[in-house]
């Protein structure tokens, strides 16, 4: 099944992590992906906070599979900042493997991220922020 930004907006936490969980992890993308926060899954607030953080905060994510990093686009003007190193590692969510783009050696600001990514469609990832080892949010990124 193909999914959208919309759909996964709509989705509840459960729904979120399940199609984590039966996700591949996919191959380490590259080049710039528009990034989406989900934020409050399932609740008429998703889309509007999304928007909001899309527009003043962070837009998405520069990926160089090659050099195995990546940097974010953050405010309003997109500025890419905050590098992370990217490879693939067992997920905190399942134990199975996924794509971890990770700040702790590269980043003073973000360096109790971890993030984890997964392949829900062509383009198309779902991603799971942590802060040292508890899940915050969700995101996705589209290629």
């Amino acid at each position: 099944m193909a999914y959208d930004v919309a759909q996964l907006l709509a989705m509840t936490q459960a729904q979120l992590d399940d199609l984590f969980r039966s996700s591949p992890p996919g191959d380490i993308p590259n080049g710039a992906a528009k990034g989406t926060a989900i934020i409050a899954p399932g609740t008429r607030y998703t889309e509007d906070i999304a928007e909001i953080i899309n527009h003043f905060g962070w837009q998405g994510k520069v990926f160089d599979a090659e050099k195995g990093v990546l940097k974010n686009r953050i405010l309003m003007f997109g500025i890419e900042a905050i590098l992370a190193r990217v490879y693939k590692d067992k997920s905190w969510l399942d134990g199975q493997q996924c794509i971890v783009l990770d700040y702790s050696e590269t980043s003073v600001l973000a360096h109790y991220v971890r993030d984890e990514i997964r392949l829900i469609g062509p383009g198309f990832y779902l991603g799971k922020v942590y802060w040292k080892k508890d899940r915050l949010i969700d995101f996705c990124l589209q290629f």
